[in-house]
Formats: structure tokens, sequence, C-alpha cells
């Protein structure tokens, strides 16, 4: 089945064909649709947008008038009261769905709202990333008609006094567009979607996999690959081409791929073409739509206002929070290849909201950029400015350079003495000494990180690595509740969760 041989309602078909301008117009204009249709609101009253669309520069007045606010001060003041019921709070009308997120670090759930305005646009935001695969070379067009296996979160959502919770997957895939639907191209269908038990979803995932024709698989590295490496047992295939000889492209997003790729390959007959996206529970944010690229293109003309701020020490403490008054960017003004901590403003009710990830431009005239980490997820003890990205970079390196595949890790500081030290737990089942791979992490981040190369001669004494079994990552988030789905783990550990997994470590050896 040929690509332009999917047709869209008039609606999307519209949407799609919007006119090309400058990102800065393009964003302002943006900017304006959003206020005008929140206008109305609580929030919109007592923040004056109607004053703001009235000024010559309204996105300037915009950042004069309306704070910066994470997910704690949001849903303090205004988000409580749409989990209550009450209409016209932050978006017009009552809100009907929670993505419930707790990131990787959070205790306790997040409860974001998501509207049917939000879930048209992340729709229009897939079929544009669809649309794009038509530029790629040497890609087999036969697949793009064949299945798509999306291995999300339950369907089957938790029912509030007014609302529905649970993964934003969960949610986006019990509101896939009919016509995808008709076209039979969704898996593992509406049935199987709707499984909480994530043991049986995947039970009833393998069982069906040989009436499937797959060309696309969806969902977080870590739980696709548990899903292939289970078909392959089952049915003692040589790799997962065999089951599933049109698979030919995986769109990932959440988190870095590269050290997952070694693992994928194993299970693979032939390459496949990765795709990035960056799918928060706030929003469709940006997609890879050119194959010679390592950048996502920016959602820029969908609803979602960007700004962008330097992440520094001038902008965030010691603990990654952002300070009260932080120095603010619009899209058009940041630099290339510099961090910024992303905040977005949504047709969710979503206000210069910062959604804790940190990105950076790498190609200006594109608007593209990569996610390099958390604000929360890094490692600064003492001056050494660990990003994730760092992480991810020695991680692939030592993975490549020793033949081994290594799809989790996680880092966390500790005393050393009167100073400091960095221990890496690494998951792997391949046979590796410790000590090489502690030198080759160590000497990549000496490569690449200056302020880590500075540290490691003084304050940063050691750098210590404990090798795990692969499973003992997953078996830690099973004991947290957070198996499949979107759930990830995270790459740095502090305080409570710090804890927590020690003493998981501890109760695992004795046991």
């Amino acid at each position: 089945m040929a690509l332009i041989e999917i047709k869209f309602p008039k609606s999307i078909a519209k949407a799609l064909n919007l006119p090309v301008s400058d990102v800065r117009r393009q964003q302002l204009k943006v900017l304006k649709k959003l206020l005008r249709k929140a206008r109305f609101t609580e929030f919109g009253q007592h923040y004056l947008f109607d004053e703001i669309l009235l000024s010559r520069h309204p996105g300037k007045k915009f950042q004069q008038i309306v704070p910066t606010c994470n997910y704690s001060k949001i849903y303090k003041d205004w988000w409580h009261k749409t989990l209550e019921g009450k209409p016209d709070v932050c978006w017009p009308g009552v809100i009907k769905y929670f993505a419930l997120s707790s990131g990787t670090s959070e205790a306790s759930s997040k409860y974001i709202p998501v509207t049917k305005d939000l879930i048209r646009s992340n729709t229009l935001t897939s079929i544009r990333q669809l649309l794009s695969l038509s530029k790629y070379e040497d890609v087999p067009r036969r697949a793009i008609g064949k299945g798509w296996l999306m291995l999300g979160g339950s369907t089957q959502l938790q029912k509030g006094p007014t609302y529905y919770a649970g993964d934003l997957s969960g949610i986006q895939q019990k509101k896939i567009p009919f016509w995808f639907q008709g076209l039979g191209l969704y898996k593992p269908g509406k049935k199987i979607a709707r499984e909480k038990d994530w043991s049986r979803k995947l039970e009833e995932i393998v069982n069906n996999a040989p009436n499937w024709d797959i060309g696309f698989i969806v969902g977080v590295p870590a739980w696709l690959q548990l899903c292939m490496e289970k078909i392959i047992e089952k049915y003692q295939l040589k790799n997962i081409h065999e089951i599933w000889p049109n698979l030919s492209f995986y769109v990932h997003g959440g988190v870095a791929m590269e050290p997952y790729k070694k693992g994928f390959e194993k299970l693979l007959g032939k390459p496949i073409t990765y795709i990035e996206t960056y799918l928060a529970s706030e929003g469709f944010l940006a997609y890879q739509n050119r194959q010679d690229t390592n950048g996502m293109h920016l959602a820029i003309n969908n609803n979602i206002f960007f700004e962008f701020v330097p992440f520094d020490d001038n902008n965030f403490d010691s603990e990654g929070n952002m300070v009260e008054t932080p120095e603010v960017f619009m899209l058009h003004e940041i630099e290339e290849n510099k961090d910024y901590s992303i905040l977005i403003s949504t047709n969710a009710g979503a206000w210069r909201y910062a959604i804790g990830d940190t990105v950076r431009l790498i190609n200006k005239e594109k608007s593209e950029i990569i996610i390099t980490g958390r604000t929360k997820h890094f490692l600064s003890l003492v001056g050494e400015h660990l990003s994730v990205d760092n992480m991810n970079k020695a991680i692939e390196t030592a993975s490549e350079e020793l033949n081994i595949s290594i799809p989790e890790f996680t880092v966390a500081g500790e005393p050393y003495g009167n100073f400091f030290a960095h221990h890496w737990y690494i998951a792997t089942n391949d046979v590796v000494n410790n000590e090489t791979l502690r030198s080759r992490i160590d000497q990549k981040l000496r490569d690449i990180n200056d302020d880590y190369e500075v540290e490691r001669n003084h304050a940063l004494k050691d750098v210590l690595v404990t090798v795990l079994p692969e499973h003992t990552f997953m078996d830690f988030m099973k004991s947290k509740g957070k198996e499949g789905g979107q759930h990830k783990f995270p790459r740095v550990l502090k305080g409570k969760m710090l804890e927590e997994w020690k003493a998981f470590l501890s109760y695992e050896l004795v046991s």
C-alpha cells in the first residue's frame, strides 16, 4: 500500500497545508491563537490575555505578564480545580482526560490535562511525521501500509469523579482516528490495548504475533526489546524478521536510542530505520522528519508556543530548580549548540510550563533540536556538569569498543573520603571486565566534557562501576509499579529513589 493512498478527513488535510513563513511569525501566530481561545478562562482573565493580544509585541508582553511555572506551581494554583471538574480554568471547557506522569523520579503521580484540542494536535503532528517518510531514500515503501505495533499503556483508564486518567499513550491509543483503525493498521487492537496487566498484555501480543504483518513498531526501547525477545524465543526464530518480514521502522522517543541499538540489532534480520519523536505527556513537541539528521524538527505551527531558558548557574540552582524569574528566549532568539530548559504553552492549558527537559538547537534554519537530558537528571557534585547526553555518549562508545550490549544504566553521586565519586550501575548480560568498562567510560567523559576532566583531577576522585544482569533493572521498575508502557529507568539517581535502589540491590543479593 503506497503512502499516497492514505486519505485524511478534509479538516485534517486543510490543517496540514499551513503556509510556510519565518519561525518568529509562525510562533507568534500560534501564541495569539492560544491566547484568543483561552482569553475568557480564569487564567486568561487573571493574566490579561486581552491586553497581551492588543499589544504591538505580544510575545514580550506575554513574558512580562505571565510567570513561568513548573508542575507543582501550576497544579497548586490552577490545575487542581480542573481535576475537581471545574470548567474554563486554564482552557475552555471541562477537562475529561488527564495523563498520569511521574517522570522517572517523582514519587507521586502528576495529573497532566489532556484536551480534545491537544489530542487532535498530536494526531496532526503524527500525520506530518508519517508524510515525511515519503522523502526518505532506500526504505521499503510497502512497509508504510503495514501494521503499526504500538506498545503503550493500557487504554482502560482510571475513572475519577469527572474525568479519566492514565498513560498518555493509552489515552492517545483510545482516541486513534477512525480512518487509521479502519485501515487495519493499528496493533495490538482495542481488546489487547485495554489490558492493564503488563505480563498478560505481553503474552497476548506474543500469541498474536504470527497473525500480524508489522511494518512499524512504536514504544519505549527496553519494553519493545523484551517483547521481541519473547516472540523469538516462543517461535524459535533466528530473528524478528522471520515472523515480520516487512518490519522496517522503529518510532521511538523518551530516552536516547544509542544504548539500546546493539541489543536491538541482535534481534533483527536486516537493518531498520529509526525515527525519533518527542512526545511528552504535555504534547507532541518534535519529530525527526528527514533521514540525514540526528535532530528533531520542532512542531512550531501546531498549537505549541516554545520558550527557552539557558541551562546554567544563573537560571538553575544546584538541584536543577529554575529560579523565580529566569532569563527566557523565544525560538528565533536562541543559539545553536547551547543547552536550554524548554517551556511550553499549549492548547491543554499549560502556560509557560517547564516540562523538565533540556534541549540543544543543532540546526537553526530547520528548527531541529536534540534532547540532552533533564534539569534534575544531571550530576554536578563539584562542578563537573555531567549531562545525560554525556552519559549516553560514554555508554555508546564503551558498548561499541567492547562489543557488548548495555540496554540500561544509571549513575549516582557518592561521598568518597573527603571528596566524591560517581557510581555507575550498568546492565549487561555479556561478559565484561569491570575495570576495562570503568576506564572506557571515564576516558570518554574526559574527552567530551572539559569540566569533568578538570574535576577528575581534583574533587571527583573516582569512578565506580557495578555490572548487573539486565533483568535487575526491569525487576526494580516492576517493584515500583512502573512496568511496561511509557515507563523509563532514570539515568541519574538521587534522594529517595537512590535509597530505594540500594535497598532493592541489597535485598536481591540476600535472596
